[in-house]
């Protein structure tokens, strides 16, 4: 079959391939797809993607995941793109940090105790390792790391099933008393900047680790 008119590569399935479902369900598998296949983004529902292949074939995917074609250079004066602009997800991170260490300073002063800490930091989740010019950060809002060089993301590493929650809407929030929820570590898929796969049996270094 002939790929249809309109068919215009935005992603290609990363190294590794993507498992595929019918529908943004995940009882519900397909065909999964080959490594470096190219595919069409036509929709977006939370962390799930509907791709179209070039046969007219499409499915949904852990969006996630795919690797976004290289784009020309933007022109000079241009905002970023939305998707690609780290700034919105660096002051993410920036007020996370701010009020677990304002808290922190309030606890070492006597102005809160234990208790009132562990409330107060209830649900914060925040991670960054710097190392010149690279830069990794944790996205809660679709549990996972990206990869920054300055200019644009892409997905690192993900955990846990794709959700359909959308963007901006919270997180599951920890019962009282608990550590951050995070997802199963046998769910957790890495793409490393250089298109590499990494599972989590593998010993190879997390951001930043030698």
């Amino acid at each position: 079959m002939s790929a249809p008119v309109d068919f215009r590569p935005t992603h290609v399935v990363p190294p590794g391939g993507l498992a595929a479902w019918e529908s943004p369900d995940t009882g519900r598998p397909t065909v999964p797809l080959d490594a470096l296949l190219p595919v069409q983004l036509i929709d977006r529902r939370g962390d799930w993607a509907r791709i179209l292949c070039a046969n007219s074939w499409s499915a949904w995917v852990d969006g996630r995941l795919l690797v976004t074609v290289p784009q020309g250079p933007p022109v000079p004066g241009a905002p970023l793109a939305r998707t690609a602009d780290p700034r919105p997800l660096l002051a993410r991170v920036q007020d996370m940090l701010s009020r677990y260490r304002s808290a922190a300073e309030d606890l070492a002063a006597g102005r809160l105790d234990g208790e009132a800490f562990r409330q107060r930091t209830q649900g914060l989740r925040a991670g960054m390792v710097v190392e010149g010019e690279a830069v990794w950060l944790y996205d809660a809002e679709h549990e996972r790391w990206v990869y920054c060089d300055g200019t644009r993301l892409s997905t690192f590493a993900a955990s846990g099933q794709p959700s359909a929650r959308p963007s901006g809407a919270p997180s599951a929030q920890p019962s009282s008393g608990e550590g951050p929820v995070s997802g199963p570590a046998d769910a957790t898929r890495v793409v490393r900047p250089d298109g590499e796969g990494h599972s989590p049996e593998s010993t190879g270094p997390w951001p930043g680790e030698t």
